[in-house]
């Protein structure tokens, strides 16, 4: 079989963006979550819950991320560790269609959403680790910001399917009014709990291209003792990261704005739900809003990051959501920043999806303009153990925001204070990031790994 050409090598990495994005926009954040809210029947408890599933699933990802990335260094093979977690994430999200109402089992819908969610960070991983395969120093931003365009695309897309054929409002209608699609039944709430088999069922069909497409650079078996040599060469990286300023600087700093996005995205549609009273089908809307403006700005942050470098870019999505989250804090049904509001209003409404608007943009730049970093700052030639440690630094305390969230929610009783250790994570990320030099610790000796050709999407 011939081997794929470099733009298609490109558009199936891109096919991985289009189909694992619906986990974070129809499970994490607007469609599931909010469900569970409804079915639990208590915002706070919701919140508290879902925070600390999320922290347990991200505590496992912590301890395992650099040693597979680590091992998939050390064998030249990535392709089959993103198989085998591809099949997990399958398996997460298609278990939670039982989570009916009728028969809820709190315990057993987190494992299956935290199984999925191992699956898509683990394999994330390894697909990041190939970006420098894919185009020059001053390609990549460009790539990275196209892909991520393109996957909140799909994510989009997978939205607008769930709400006008599937997600029920309180009147057990779609949002275009019409009853659940293939007869699913709207009193065992079917069509919502079909999120979980639609996402599972999108990602096996738009992975196609990108196992078509893309390639591990190097195939070749792995060395006798691979897996002990992959372990000390980890451990090598971890205790010469003193060596390396600039890199442990942007560690510590991603670890901490990551961490508050992430908690930001998976708490979404609780709070929304227990602060505001949305329906799924509301949160739907707003998550409408927030992807396509993450698209556009995904794109326009992918330009930018190829014309100044990724560090301005990251410094002012970081602010953007930073005011975010003292909004959050400061908005709810009867008030904003205090001035009571009549009964009614509209304006917490308006306002919350302006602030869907901001980090759907924020969000989106930030990641894409994240991973970019991180080749500038990861060594070449380790770059999947460079992508593993860059998802310890994301998880290492990824437990940290959701638990905060969760405790701070259950000491206070409310789901407004309960975020405000977002604000604290936020301005840590930013200090910290005074320290990153923009160019990375290696800028003399990087070289691409694949010939220049712009992208195109």
């Amino acid at each position: 079989m011939a081997e794929p050409s470099l733009r298609k090598r490109i558009w199936g990495w891109f096919f991985f963006d289009w189909a694992s994005q619906p986990y974070n926009t129809l499970l994490l954040t607007f469609i599931f979550g909010p469900y569970v809210t409804e079915v639990l029947g208590d915002g706070s408890t919701a919140q508290t819950v879902w925070a600390i599933g999320i922290g347990i699933a991200g505590i496992v990802i912590a301890l395992l991320a650099p040693i597979l990335g680590s091992m998939a260094d050390t064998s030249g093979r990535r392709m089959p560790w993103i198989w085998g977690f591809s099949a997990l994430y399958v398996i997460g999200a298609a278990g939670l269609w039982w989570a009916a109402p009728s028969d809820f089992d709190l315990i057993r819908t987190l494992i299956f959403f935290a199984l999925g969610l191992i699956g898509m960070e683990f394999a994330t991983i390894f697909t990041n680790s190939m970006l420098p395969d894919l185009g020059s120093r001053a390609e990549i931003g460009r790539i990275s910001g196209n892909g991520w365009a393109f996957g909140y695309c799909g994510g989009l897309v997978a939205l607008v399917i769930m709400l006008a054929f599937f997600a029920q409002g309180g009147d057990g209608k779609t949002f275009l009014g019409l009853d659940p699609a293939f007869g699913l039944d709207p009193e065992a709430r079917e069509g919502t709990r079909a999120v979980g088999p639609l996402t599972a069922i999108w990602y096996v069909v738009f992975m196609v291209p990108f196992f078509l497409w893309v390639r591990d650079a190097r195939t070749v078996p792995a060395p006798p003792g691979s897996t002990k040599l992959a372990l000390k060469d980890l451990g090598r990286a971890i205790r010469d990261l003193p060596k390396t300023p600039s890199l442990a600087a942007y560690l510590a700093s991603s670890m901490f704005y990551r961490d508050a996005l992430n908690a930001m995205y998976g708490i979404g549609g609780v709070y929304a739900a227990g602060v505001l009273g949305w329906a799924p089908t509301d949160s739907g809307i707003f998550g409408i809003v927030a992807i396509i403006t993450g698209a556009v700005f995904a794109f326009l942050g992918g330009q930018l990051d190829s014309r100044f470098g990724p560090k301005p870019v990251i410094t002012v999505c970081i602010w953007a959501l930073l005011g975010v989250s003292v909004c959050l804090v400061a908005i709810s049904r009867d008030s904003m920043f205090g001035v009571p509001l009549g009964e009614g209003s509209k304006a917490p409404d308006i306002a919350f999806y302006v602030m869907g608007a901001v980090i759907g943009a924020a969000g989106g730049v930030l990641q894409a303009a994240s991973r970019t970093m991180m080749v500038r700052q990861g060594n070449p030639a380790r770059m999947t153990q460079s992508f593993g440690l860059y998802a310890l630094a994301g998880k290492a305390t990824s437990f940290l925001a959701p638990l905060l969230i969760g405790a701070v929610t259950f000491l206070s009783g409310s789901q407004q204070i309960g975020v405000s250790p977002l604000i604290a994570l936020f301005l840590l990320g930013l200090f910290l990031l005074r320290w990153v030099n923009p160019h990375g610790e290696r800028d003399d000796t990087w070289a691409p790994s694949a010939p220049s050709s712009p992208p195109l999407l």
